[in-house]
């Protein structure tokens, strides 16, 4: 029988270095092989939880959050790019001008989640596509639904979802249970409930982690 690993990859839909690290663990598994069955959970974190909703300017954003110049936030974007290229992943930053809140986008991703892992893997990964390569505004109801719809979700019941706040008390009480757990900084990405591997890591690095938790070893 393959080995199997739990991972929970906490994170948010606006964070640059969450789709870096998601591509990266995805390769890692891929890499690994069948021989390791992966049980992969997407779990909620807002890095601007008290964003208003009309969202904000992405480089006044930054500027002013991390203390930089304008100039050191399109080097960080020009690095963040050239990585997500080498993984397969576009970010168009000419097209990502706002950053917004993400609520009802991890709503939306609970929901899915209930739909099955894979209806929550396509999801998360048709946000971080609309965010950082479409630019689109992800705190909408009208996108986030039709970004369900594409990932191939029920359109209507995403709607009915966002338009009721279902699911915000699950999602709150995920949140405080991640930052009791001391996760401030995403990706947070936990192996087994125990082991945590925190950033946008080199694939090399999910896939040693993998390969110690099950034992599998690498080909010769």
């Amino acid at each position: 029988m393959p080995q199997s690993v739990k991972i929970d990859f906490v994170s948010d839909v606006v964070c640059p270095w969450c789709a870096v690290g998601l591509s990266a663990l995805e390769q890692a598994i891929a890499r690994v092989g069948d021989d390791l069955q992966v049980e992969l959970h997407f779990q909620p974190f807002e890095l601007n939880p008290q964003m208003a909703a009309e969202g904000e300017d992405v480089t006044e954003h930054l500027t002013r959050k991390y203390g930089i110049a304008e100039a050191q936030v399109a080097q960080n974007g020009e690095a963040i790019r050239v990585r997500g290229l080498a993984l397969g992943f576009v970010f168009d930053m000419d097209r990502r001008r706002r950053i917004y809140n993400t609520f009802d986008a991890h709503r939306l991703l609970h929901w899915a989640g209930e739909q099955g892992a894979a209806r929550q893997r396509a999801l998360k990964h048709a946000l971080l596509r609309a965010y950082f390569t479409e630019g689109e505004d992800v705190s909408s109801h009208q996108v986030l639904a039709a970004v369900a719809e594409h990932a191939g979700l029920d359109g209507a019941r995403a709607r009915a979802v966002l338009a009721a706040d279902d699911y915000a008390d699950a999602v709150r009480a995920q949140e405080a249970f991640y930052r009791q757990q001391g996760i401030q900084a995403v990706p947070s990405v936990i192996f087994n409930g125990r082991h945590l591997v925190q950033g946008g890591q080199p694939v090399e690095v999910f896939e040693q982690a993998l390969r110690q938790l099950s034992g599998i070893a690498a080909s010769a």
